[in-house]
């Protein structure tokens, strides 16, 4: 495992972003694909933490900026006679009341999505700034906690992925 690789030419700058683009993609929708995925494609530690952080929070802002209207222009066309107060409905504000902003933004990378985690933030009214905040420092640091335990151990985790 190397952290800062030796040779920094172009050719290594577009093959790391080639291989960083479907870690980036893959850990938008779930937050442990960007560090496994990052280890399986050999990508250095440290992008792989940066491109997990970027997936996550790219789904936290888009939720953040566009809940509001995916929720009233997507969802009230394409589904008008949605139930308002559901079983599912009590449950996210279940969850909500139990563990608030902070709890949410820790759980996210761990149990839930970023979809979710995002979701269920916007769907209770949270600031955004609070929001993006929360989630940044919860991505960062699981990022970096998973990352760097997959990198380190993931010879007998994962063996033949990388030689």
């Amino acid at each position: 495992f190397v952290l800062w690789p030796k040779a920094l030419g172009t050719r290594y700058m577009w093959e790391e972003i080639l291989k960083a683009i479907p870690v980036y993609l893959s850990s938008m929708l779930k937050f442990i694909f960007g560090p496994v995925g990052g280890y399986a494609a050999g990508l250095n530690l440290i992008t792989t933490i940066l491109v997990t952080i970027g997936g996550m929070m790219t789904v936290v802002i888009l939720f953040a900026f566009f809940g509001d209207f995916m929720r009233t222009k997507v969802l009230d066309r394409f589904f008008p006679n949605r139930k308002r107060f559901s079983a599912h409905n009590r449950r996210i504000v279940g969850i909500w009341k139990k563990y608030g902003l902070i709890g949410v933004a820790t759980l996210t990378p761990i149990l839930l999505t970023p979809i979710g985690g995002a979701i269920l933030a916007v769907s209770v009214g949270t600031p955004r700034n609070k929001l993006i905040l929360y989630m940044f420092i919860s991505a960062s640091v699981w990022a970096v906690i998973f990352s760097v335990g997959i990198y380190y151990f993931g010879n007998s985790l994962f063996p033949g992925y990388i030689k």
